[in-house]
C-alpha cells in the first residue's frame, strides 16, 4: 500500500501529485489499467509480437518502391 505524508500546512495538491508520482513509479496505475479487461491470450500474443516488430526494424529502412 503507497502512502504519503501530509505536512501541516502542505497544500493538498501538492500531496496529490506527490501520490501520483509514487503510483506511477511502483506500477500499481499501469497493472490497473492492464486488469481492467481481460484479453484473450491470442491477443495478447498478437500485441506482444506487433510491439517487438517496432524493435527489430532498422531505423534507415526504407520500403522498396516496385
Amino acid at each position: 500500500m503507497s502512502s504519503v505524508k501530509v505536512r501541516a500546512g502542505e497544500p493538498i495538491d501538492k500531496a496529490l501529485r506527490a501520490l501520483k508520482k509514487k503510483l506511477d513509479r511502483e506500477g500499481i496505475m499501469k497493472s490497473a489499467k492492464a486488469h481492467r479487461f481481460y484479453d484473450k491470450p491470442s491477443v495478447k500474443s498478437r500485441a506482444k509480437s506487433k510491439a517487438a516488430l517496432k524493435y527489430r526494424k532498422p531505423k534507415n529502412y526504407t520500403r522498396p518502391q516496385y
